[in-house]
C-alpha cells in the first residue's frame, strides 16, 4: 500500500487532484454507504424503541447511495438519511435522559452554535475525529483539503471529512450515546454563552477521556480479517483509499460493522 515518502506523495496528490476536478462520484457514494450503514447499525443495536421502518429506510438508502449518478442526487439520499437517523437518535438514550426537560432531550441536529448539551457533544466529538483524520490523512500523503464529497473551502479540511464519516456513528456518535447513558457527563459540564452551549474544562476531560477509550477499543477489519484499534483503523482506511487512487486496489471500501 502507499506510504507517505516523498515521490508517492506528488503522485497521491496529482491523482488525488485528478479525481475530484472529475467529482470524484465514485468514492463518494462508497463514503455515504458506509456512513448509513453504520448509522443504521448503531441505530439497531442502541435503539430502546426499535424502529423497523426508519432500519429499513437507512438500508434502502444506503443501496441507492452506490447507484445515483449526480453528487446533487447523493447529497440529498444524505440528507434524507441523516434526518431519519437524529430523527430516531433519542432512542439510544435512556428514558429519564431524553424525557421534555431534561438537559439532554434531543430534538435534532443544530450548530454554530449547538443549542442544547447532546448537540454540543456532538460537535465536539466530530471536531476531534476530523483533526485526527486531518493529521493521519496528511502523514500519508494527501492534501486533506481537498476532498471528494465535500466540497473544499477556505480552511476546510474536506477529505478528513470525507474519511470522517463512515466513522461518526462508529466512534463519535457512539461516545456520545454512553457519555449521556452512563452519567460521565452532567449539566454542570455546560455553559449557556449567547445562546449556544458549550463544554467547562470537567466536559472537555470528560470527553477526551471517553474518546480515547472508544479509539483504543479493537474491532474486526471487515476487509483483512484481523484485529485493530480505530485509531488503528483510521491509518488503514486512509492508506486504503490512497491505494485506490494509485491504482493499486480497484476501490475504496468503507469500514461497516454489523
Amino acid at each position: 500500500m502507499a506510504e507517505g515518502l516523498p515521490g508517492r506523495n506528488v503522485e497521491l496528490r496529482r491523482r488525488q487532484t485528478i479525481v475530484a476536478a472529475q467529482g470524484g462520484l465514485e468514492i463518494a457514494r462508497r463514503v455515504v454507504n458506509g456512513k448509513i450503514l453504520n448509522s443504521r447499525t448503531l441505530l439497531r443495536r442502541n435503539g430502546r424503541e426499535r424502529s423497523d421502518e426508519v432500519l429499513g429506510q437507512l438500508k434502502r438508502l444506503a443501496d441507492r447511495a452506490l447507484e445515483v449518478t449526480s453528487t446533487g442526487s447523493l447529497l440529498g439520499i444524505e440528507g434524507t438519511a441523516a434526518r431519519l437517523y437524529f430523527g430516531a437518535f433519542p432512542t439510544m438514550l435512556r428514558e429519564e435522559k431524553r424525557l421534555p426537560g431534561s438537559p439532554f432531550s434531543f430534538e435534532g441536529r443544530n450548530r454554530r452554535p449547538p443549542t442544547d448539551p447532546v448537540n454540543c457533544l456532538l460537535g465536539y466529538v466530530y471536531g476531534l475525529l476530523t483533526k485526527e483524520l486531518t493529521a493521519t490523512a496528511f502523514a500519508i500523503g494527501f492534501d486533506p483539503y481537498q476532498g471528494f464529497f465535500h466540497r473544499p473551502r477556505f480552511g476546510r479540511p474536506a477529505l478528513a471529512l470525507d474519511l470522517a464519516e463512515e466513522f461518526r456513528p462508529l466512534v463519535a456518535e457512539s461516545v456520545v450515546v454512553n457519555l449521556v447513558n452512563n452519567g460521565e457527563v452532567a449539566v454542570g459540564d455546560f455553559l449557556v454563552r449567547a445562546g449556544g452551549v458549550t463544554l467547562t474544562q470537567s466536559g472537555r476531560k470528560a470527553v477526551l477521556a471517553s474518546y480515547e477509550r472508544r479509539m483504543a477499543t479493537e474491532l474486526r477489519h471487515p476487509l483483512f480479517g484481523y484485529r485493530a484499534s480505530y485509531r488503528r483503523i483510521l491509518e488503514v482506511q486512509c492508506r486504503l483509499l490512497a491505494a485506490h487512487l494509485l491504482g493499486e486496489i480497484p476501490a475504496y471500501v468503507p469500514v461497516t460493522t454489523r
